[in-house]
């Protein structure tokens, strides 16, 4: 049943050449939700989209643009692998407003208030002091609701995430972190973030990257699943999603672009400790094209219903995405 499916990972930035394309077909992925930029400016949030576009061009027998979700369904019926694109931080907006709106109509679907540090938005999750959502911040959540934009909090602090879920009058999501109760990384989410998440119609997208995992590169498929068993016992299957935050193939040096950006002069180890500097070993069983068909057949088995595991490869996905890219009119 799995290839008859919607699969969609939520969350990815892998090395994007041919060779990949091919691998995510193989995969049996239907869209992937693609970080389009880290730290980039507008002028050079342009540049990606144009790289992307060449993408398209070189490989339209394998991938296709997102705009909207009857291009996922497209995308399904004609075999290929559908692109959508977010930015992980708010940096290309720059300082105004009017951005949002632009970006959105060129293809930013997704767009995070911050990542990591402070941002002119809201506060990152590293940041030891929170206050919260900015004045500006304010003003463009509301824009993002307005025009059809995501609002992502995976990287932002406790309170302006709970913050951020009250100030928008749409549902939010967190595309890529787990919860604290299964491990404590910082950029996990507690029990009262994902309550007021999944509370007001929001989506949370399970994290496959090991530093925010039980046992890290050692945690298990079947660890995984309870995990998201557990979740689905706490705040429903509905509101449940998968952003591997997978990063195939990726040299350190974009690892170091992710951490430090242009902000800092010495390394930045994100996780607090200089043993998590490099990429972590990759989990045996989310590894190669096989791992999305691993994590259907471990729900299955754990005892998830066949419309629950779908909703979570992918379906929830494609709900809470078609109800909130629709533009307010």
């Amino acid at each position: 049943m799995y290839q008859d499916e919607i699969i969609v990972d939520g969350l990815q930035y892998s090395r994007w050449d041919r060779a990949y394309f091919e691998s995510l077909k193989e995969s049996g992925v239907t869209a992937v939700h693609v970080t389009l930029v880290y730290h980039e400016t507008a002028r050079e949030t342009l540049s990606r989209f144009a790289e992307w576009n060449l993408h398209f061009e070189r490989n339209s027998d394998l991938i296709v643009p997102v705009m909207t979700m009857d291009d996922v369904f497209s995308a399904k019926q004609r075999g290929k692998v559908g692109i959508f694109f977010g930015a992980q931080n708010c940096s290309p907006i720059d300082d105004e407003i009017g951005l949002v709106e632009v970006m959105r109509k060129l293809g930013l679907l997704i767009m995070q208030l911050t990542y990591n540090n402070q941002s002119l938005l809201a506060t990152g999750c590293y940041e030891q002091e929170d206050s919260g959502v900015t004045r500006f911040g304010k003003q463009v959540i509301e824009e993002m609701n307005r025009v059809g934009m995501i609002i992502d909090m995976s990287h932002s602090a406790e309170r302006s995430t709970l913050e951020a879920v009250d100030l928008s009058s749409r549902p939010i999501c967190i595309s890529h972190a787990n919860p604290t109760v299964a491990h404590g990384a910082l950029r996990n989410k507690s029990d009262e973030v994902i309550r007021a998440l999944t509370g007001r119609g929001g989506l949370l997208g399970f994290s496959l990257y090991p530093f925010h995992l039980p046992n890290g590169s050692d945690c298990t498929l079947e660890a995984f699943c309870q995990m998201v068993a557990d979740a689905a016992s706490a705040y429903g299957a509905e509101h449940l999603a998968l952003g591997s935050d997978l990063c195939q193939n990726q040299p350190q040096r974009v690892l170091d672009w992710m951490r430090n950006g242009r902000w800092s002069k010495s390394l930045d180890f994100g996780e607090g400790s200089a043993s998590n500097a490099g990429w972590p070993a990759a989990l045996p069983w989310f590894r190669d094209t096989r791992g999305l068909k691993n994590i259907y057949k471990g729900l299955r088995d754990i005892g998830f219903s066949d419309e629950e595991v779908a909703g979570i490869l992918g379906r929830n996905w494609v709900r809470f995405l078609e109800a909130g890219l629709e533009p307010k009119k």
